[in-house]
């Protein structure tokens, strides 16, 4: 049997063995008819694996800056399961949240529904199958030259919200840095939003590119999740970890920081809720035309 069929076919195997090591999965709101269209960004969250039964697969609820997320119940995802350069990626349902016993106390876990099977990723894709793929956010990144320069420049992308809520949304020119509400900061570079946890993100950098990581620890971050969310999310990050894959391109661990405007923090947990939510809802719509 070829290798990469056996892989395929022994998934259930590494699903088991990433559990074993306290792993994750990766999961995202699917997109309605995802089998037709790639059109939007999805927000990926790694989610720790805590038990597997022969229907289903429990997992911990996604989270945002310390906040759960709110998945409904029956809202379809997409999954992606990694195992070193290896990854699968599936489609399943949540089934709702129950109690399950990890050592000494009880934690909320996400049921979702056990595949039948699994597709392998293609290797020059990560996210992408032959039935769906996972549209990952291009982010704009600056290394953070004052970080006290933050506070009128989250201010601004806060009132950039409020108008866009209001319905006064402007069209911002696609070459345009937008430098009035932009912090003190360095020469840009770009990357792909890998995933999003508890606390932070995990950004992939183009080998050109991750030099700035090595001479800098903070940055300025900026990034749409089109089409539910056109005003761009701003933060501030601390670099954390790095590591090159084969590519020689650099995944970098980033966690968010507010020192300088704790209340920014409740800002943007609000807009990634407010993004998650819109995501179940068109999905929902879809189910009932």
């Amino acid at each position: 049997m070829p290798a990469r069929r056996s892989r395929t076919l022994e998934w259930r195997s590494c699903l088991e063995q990433v559990l074993e090591r306290g792993g994750a999965l990766e999961i995202a709101v699917l997109r309605p008819r995802e089998n037709r269209t790639a059109a939007g960004s999805h927000l990926v969250w790694r989610v720790r694996l805590l038990h597997l039964t022969d229907d289903e697969i429990l997992v911990e609820p996604p989270m945002a800056l310390g906040e759960v997320m709110r998945v409904e119940e029956g809202v379809e995802l997409i999954a992606v399961l990694a195992v070193g350069q290896n990854r699968w990626m599936f489609k399943t349902t949540h089934l709702g949240l129950t109690e399950h016993q990890r050592g000494q106390r009880k934690v909320t876990a996400m049921r979702l529904v056990m595949p039948p099977s699994v597709e392998r990723c293609q290797r020059r894709n990560y996210f992408r199958m032959e039935t769906g793929a996972i549209v990952l956010p291009e982010v704009e990144v600056w290394p953070l030259l004052d970080p006290k320069s933050v506070l009128i420049a989250e201010r601004a992308n806060e009132l950039q919200f409020e108008e866009d809520r209001k319905g006064n949304r402007r069209t911002r020119p696609a070459d345009a840095d937008n430098e009035m509400t932009l912090p003190e900061v360095g020469p840009k570079f770009a990357a792909i939003l890998v995933n999003i946890g508890g606390g932070g993100l995990g950004l992939r950098v183009r080998p050109q590119d991750a030099q700035s990581l090595g001479r800098h620890k903070i940055f300025w971050l900026r990034f749409t999740l089109p089409p539910e969310l056109t005003t761009p999310i701003c933060a501030t990050a601390k670099l954390v970890h790095t590591n090159v894959d084969s590519t020689q391109h650099v995944y970098a661990g980033l966690a968010f920081d507010f020192s300088f405007n704790p209340i920014h923090q409740r800002f943007i947990v609000e807009q990634i809720c407010r993004f998650i939510a819109m995501q179940q809802c068109d999905q929902a719509d879809d189910r009932a035309a």
